[in-house]
């Protein structure tokens, strides 16, 4: 196999995890096909082979409790900057859906997402991750992190399962690795952006205002959330499938006592991990980045194979041209939702919106969407260049694409 052929495999199996990480329950009952996968590493591969960054275990982290489902140290890949990035840093949060229960957490310790033990010793650095100055224009030279998930409450919880074996210490996780990075040189950091997609950027949300904290108020800090707008929605057969998982993870891992006061003074835990019930009360400027017919919602909340037992969403969970009116006009309940849930939160003018109409999940970290000839667009400006603008202050940015199916530039994800 070439060098070619391996480097394709991995950033093909980076992006598909930070959709869905596990084959359980509904909660990844897909996968792409050969074609999607040909067709989507092809431009940010076949012209050059990205940068793979190794990884960094986190020798001190043991002795906080901050630790794996299974015990084992927690990691992270960094790749530093220079020149007029040397003092400039990029937190990106790694995603990979949730664990719900022990049956789900013992599985997923024996996978990369619950144990270092099956992490990838290099992963490569797309998209903003980019160390190309034609690929990712603003942060290429920066200092670029990617923190290993391996919690599975997107970095939140603190319990454990001592029968099970099971250690629930995201919210240690996130601190130890911050800890480490300061005394890497993130203590000096004159610009600070935190990142995140999918379960990654439910955590920039959660972690945002946490992040800020960590550094003096002459530090330029903001926030990146990419697919992290899960919306408490109900599904297709009138049930609450997405409600019903997130209070499973939010009971078992202990991840009330880390919530922020502002949401749990007036709701219950599992609505503050909803993304809706946080975003108008974090302080620091934060980016969302989501496409309007989110692809992992679509399949895993709103029409899941177990809120849709004749399968009459089966084509249409797998193919959006499959659709029927019927059930495209349902999707634009669901695009309506997210706008009016955003209502608030795009009010503020330190705050950036960019909201797709296309039926793809994370769009940061992969570089076809990100930064390139054919990126979609909306009114022009590609997403790492709308992302740029805001974060540089170079224009207010609050981007949100007419209905489906309007927009000629997205890459709709498509499976078999």
């Amino acid at each position: 196999m070439s060098n070619l052929c391996i480097v394709a495999a991995l950033v093909f199996s980076f992006w598909v995890d930070a959709f869905s990480a596990y084959q359980y329950r509904h909660f990844n009952e897909t996968q792409f096909s050969l074609h999607e996968a040909k067709e989507q590493t092809h431009s940010s591969l076949f012209g050059r082979i990205p940068l793979m960054v190794g990884l960094t275990l986190i020798q001190g982290a043991a002795a906080k409790g901050a630790v794996c489902l299974d015990g084992t140290l927690p990691g992270y890949h960094l790749h530093p900057g220079y020149g007029s990035g040397a003092n400039s840093w990029i937190v990106n949060l790694e995603g990979g859906g949730w664990c719900n229960d022990v049956r789900t957490c013992i599985y997923r310790k024996k996978t990369r997402r619950g144990s270092s033990t099956f992490m990838e010793k290099q992963i490569p650095f797309t998209g903003i991750l980019s160390n190309n100055a034609e690929e990712n224009p603003d942060f290429f030279n920066w200092n670029r992190v990617k923190i290993r998930y391996c919690d599975g409450a997107s970095f939140a919880g603190d319990g454990e399962d001592k029968a099970a074996q099971l250690q629930f210490r995201g919210q240690r996780i996130w601190l130890a690795a911050i800890e480490d990075l300061m005394s890497k040189g993130m203590r000096f950091a004159k610009q600070a952006l935190l990142s995140g997609c999918s379960a990654g950027g439910l955590a920039t949300i959660i972690h945002c205002d946490e992040f800020r904290g960590f550094f003096p108020q002459t530090t330029k800090v903001k926030c990146l959330s990419d697919a992290g707008l899960f919306l408490d929605a109900i599904d297709v057969s009138r049930g609450h499938t997405i409600r019903n998982f997130f209070s499973g993870v939010v009971v078992l891992q202990g991840v009330q006592k880390n919530q922020p006061r502002f949401c749990t003074n007036h709701l219950d835990p599992t609505s503050c991990f909803f993304p809706q019930n946080l975003i108008a009360g974090i302080r620091t400027p934060l980016f969302i980045l989501n496409t309007a017919y989110d692809s992992w919602q679509v399949q895993s909340s709103l029409a899941p194979s177990s809120a849709d037992p004749h399968g009459f969403w089966h084509d249409c969970r797998l193919n959006h041209a499959k659709c029927t009116t019927s059930q495209i006009q349902y999707l634009q309940g669901f695009r309506n939702q997210m706008l009016n849930a955003i209502k608030g939160f795009s009010r503020s003018n330190q705050n950036g919106l960019f909201i797709n109409s296309c039926f793809a999940h994370c769009q940061s970290e992969r570089q076809d969407t990100w930064f390139a000839d054919n990126s979609p667009v909306i009114g022009k400006k590609a997403i790492a260049l709308a992302v740029g603008d805001w974060y540089f202050n170079r224009a207010v940015v609050k981007a949100i694409d007419c209905p489906y199916p309007c927009d000629n530039t997205c890459h709709h994800l498509v499976f078999k």
